[in-house]
Order: C-alpha cells, then structure tokens, then sequence
C-alpha cells in the first residue's frame, strides 16, 4: 500500500513538472487517486515551481546549441511567435503583472513554461519573473485545487 501511495506522489510531482500538464495536472490526478489533499497541493505547486529555473537554464545555456537545427530554429521561432502575439503584448505592457496573470490562468497554453519563455523573449529580469511565476503558479495550483476538490464533493454526494 505504501509503495502505491509513493508512486502516485511521484506520478504527480511528473504531470507538475511535465509540459503536458503542470500542476493543472498534477493537483487532480493526486487527488482523484486519494492522496492527502493538503500534501497533494505542496508536492505538485513545489514540483511546477521548479520547472522555471530548468527553463531558464535551458534557454540560457543550451537553446543556441540547439538552434543550430533547422527542425528546432523552425520550431523555437513558431514557439516565439506564439508567445508573442497570444498575450505578449500584455505581458510586454505590464511586465511582472502581466507574467503573473498569465501564468495564473489555468488554460492550455499558460503556465510556467509559457511563462518562462515570456520573461526570457521580454527580457523580464529574472528574480522578478521568478516571482511573478510563482505567484501566478500559486494562484493557478490553488484554483484547480478548489476546483477539483468541489467537484469530487458534487460527485461524492
């Protein structure tokens, strides 16, 4: 039994980190597999918090190797265009508030990942997109969580 309840922490602290899902992910898999909600919480908006400082590394250090492959430049500048004219222009004009909002929507397609590659095409400095990431993590984490917990109390009645 305890085996089972450590591999669906990690199952979730994986969806929290994955790009596929993040905390919005992790937080209802966690929960909806009987985990303690309160635990729950902490592991999956932990594990999403650290996805920035791998994304910064990342677009820091290892994307100009990458970019020299045409497949990837192609893809890096779709990514870069996305970015940019989805709520780029918000994010742009209000700089930390407009990170933190955006990652604090919890949609397809915001998020700390979309986030940190906001802040590192805005050039937002990076303690402050650090921090606007992990408000907005915060207030993304807490609203599914609210979210998933209500609905399995519907459920459940």
């Amino acid at each position: 039994m305890q085996k089972k309840v450590i591999l669906d922490f990690i199952i979730a602290m994986l969806w929290s980190i994955s790009p596929f899902g993040e905390a919005k992910v992790g937080i209802p898999y966690g929960m909806l597999k009987g985990l303690n909600i309160y635990w729950v919480f902490i592991v999956c908006f932990i594990s999403n918090i650290l996805v920035f400082p791998l994304m910064l590394f990342f677009l820091d250090k290892i994307n100009h190797y990458f970019l020299r492959w045409t497949f990837y430049k192609k893809s890096a500048i779709y990514v870069a265009r996305k970015a940019k004219v989805g709520s780029g222009d918000k994010i742009k004009k209000y700089g930390f508030w407009g990170l933190m909002f955006f990652v604090m929507i919890p949609l397809p397609g915001t998020g700390v990942y979309a986030g940190s590659i906001a802040a590192y095409l805005f050039k937002i400095e990076k303690k402050s997109a650090f921090l606007a990431n992990v408000i907005g993590i915060f207030f993304s984490s807490l609203i599914v969580w609210v979210t998933t917990l209500l609905t399995m109390k519907g459920i459940n009645s």
